[in-house]
């Protein structure tokens, strides 16, 4: 694998802007605070230290990024950007990856979770679109794993690697750059043995995985995945990573230094976008079967329940159709799926049984065009955060009780989400005799990552 310094971007590049700043609590003046604070993303006086941190909802829309808080719904930023934008979690809780006009630019949610020892220290400051960007032609897949980032251009094949904890001191930390063999639609994954499993093919087809060592030389690979897209880490196991690809027969799954097939009935089965959970060795992947559906798209209603150990898979049939943006995981591996009779389905990805099924939205279909807006959700620390474009509506439901909590009115019709915290894991350790102010229940969320369906659909 070649390492070489990166050439960064300005955000210019992108035509960014801010155009709003803060209007939520808690923004506004510490210096002393600011001491406490890692990095260099925003001024002194721009940084206050609070008893807990509000998660923010990233949103993408039609000429920009905008940003609100959990709390109240309040407008914290709002950011011009031309283009079509795609958002992905950046890989430190606190970061998103804003991809743009052949770019990849890190927003900066303005929320830091600064460890002190046994306890935590939690500070605010405005949200901003950084200058740190990394050119990108047709910018694709943005995969954290590990303590790498992995960024994709489709236009290029080129593959950029950060360090996602530097972020907040400024920079992108050590880069590393390698290539697959052609331009395509792929995806590559950090593995945490400093290796990098990677896809390969064209324009016109890809069916080859690749895992890649430290030094760049190919340590398994199979071209039984024709199709290749989106992927999905599960629990690891003691010999390291697992990853499991969706391919159009039926998913491949890396385990133990090796490929693994899943069997599938019949010769088509596409599971082209996974959720996998770090804790769980069950895999959530749409279940396509139809090789040329009508129309051109085909609107399932069953999913699958992939077992990364012994590669085999439970297909559940909800009985609704759902598209690429209905699905996530909880934060104990539960499986969600937003389906198009307005319901949230939490399913126990073991058995496959549905534990709620929660009324989230109004009926809806699938968009034809995938770019257009449509029912979505990002889940971060225990809440499923469902976005109803059509009503300009967020719901935020309790992921273990299946209960609504909150909703709030969106300033914006967006096509996108992320939900960003200040920690990577989302998780706040509470130290013993610790006050109430510095505990959280559902003020607190890690940032939801996902797949898509980009130009397959």
């Amino acid at each position: 694998m070649k390492r070489r310094a990166v050439a960064l971007l300005g955000a210019g590049v992108l035509a960014l802007s801010a155009c709003g700043g803060p209007t939520g609590g808690g923004e506004g003046g510490s210096d002393a605070a600011a001491s406490d604070g890692g990095g260099d993303a925003a001024p002194a006086s721009d940084r206050a230290e609070v008893a807990a941190l509000s998660p923010r909802i990233v949103l993408a829309h039609e000429g920009g990024v905008t940003t609100i808080d959990s709390a109240d719904g309040s407008t914290v930023d709002s950011s011009d950007v031309e283009g079509y934008v795609r958002l992905n979690p950046a890989g430190d809780g606190r970061h998103v990856a804003v991809s743009a006009s052949d770019a990849i630019t890190m927003y900066d949610t303005g929320l830091l979770a600064q460890g002190h020892g046994d306890h935590f220290h939690y500070y605010v400051q405005s949200p901003a679109l950084t200058d740190l960007s990394i050119e990108a032609p047709m910018p694709g897949h943005v995969v954290p794993h590990g303590d790498r980032t992995a960024l994709f251009a489709d236009g290029t094949g080129d593959i950029t690697l950060i360090d996602p904890t530097a972020l907040a001191d400024g920079d992108l930390g050590t880069l590393e750059e390698t290539s697959t063999d052609a331009p395509h639609h792929g995806v590559a994954v950090p593995l945490s043995d400093g290796g990098l499993l990677v896809t390969q093919g064209t324009e016109d087809e890809r069916d080859t995985v690749q895992v890649l060592d430290a030094d760049g030389n190919v340590t398994a690979e199979t071209d039984d995945c024709p199709g290749v897209h989106g992927e999905a880490s599960a629990q690891p196991t003691e010999s390291g990573d697992v990853v499991s690809l969706g391919c159009e027969n039926g998913s491949v799954i890396y385990r133990d230094g090796e490929f693994h097939k899943v069997a599938i009935e019949g010769d088509y089965q596409r599971s082209g976008n996974q959720k996998g959970h770090e804790d769980s060795p069950i895999v959530l992947a749409d279940n396509k079967v139809e090789a040329d559906p009508a129309g051109g798209i085909e609107r399932p209603t069953s999913i699958a329940l992939i077992n990364t150990l012994d590669d085999t898979q439970q297909i559940v049939d909800l009985g609704s159709e759902y598209w690429f943006r209905s699905l996530d995981r909880g934060p104990d591996g539960e499986a969600l799926v937003l389906t198009a009779d307005g319901e949230l389905n939490i399913l126990d990805p073991e058995s496959g049984e549905i534990l709620h099924e929660v009324p989230v939205t109004g009926e809806w279909t699938e968009p034809d065009n995938w770019q257009e807006a449509g029912p979505m959700m990002a889940v971060a620390d225990g809440t499923a955060f469902v976005v109803d474009p059509e009503a300009q509506k967020l719901t935020m439901v309790d992921v273990a009780s299946g209960e609504v909590y909150r909703e709030l009115d969106l300033p914006v019709v967006p096509h996108e989400i992320q939900v960003a915290t200040g920690t990577a894991s989302g998780e706040y350790e509470i130290t013993p005799g610790a006050s109430d102010e510095e505990s959280h229940d559902h003020d607190d969320a890690s940032d939801g990552g996902g797949e898509h369906e980009g130009h397959d659909h």
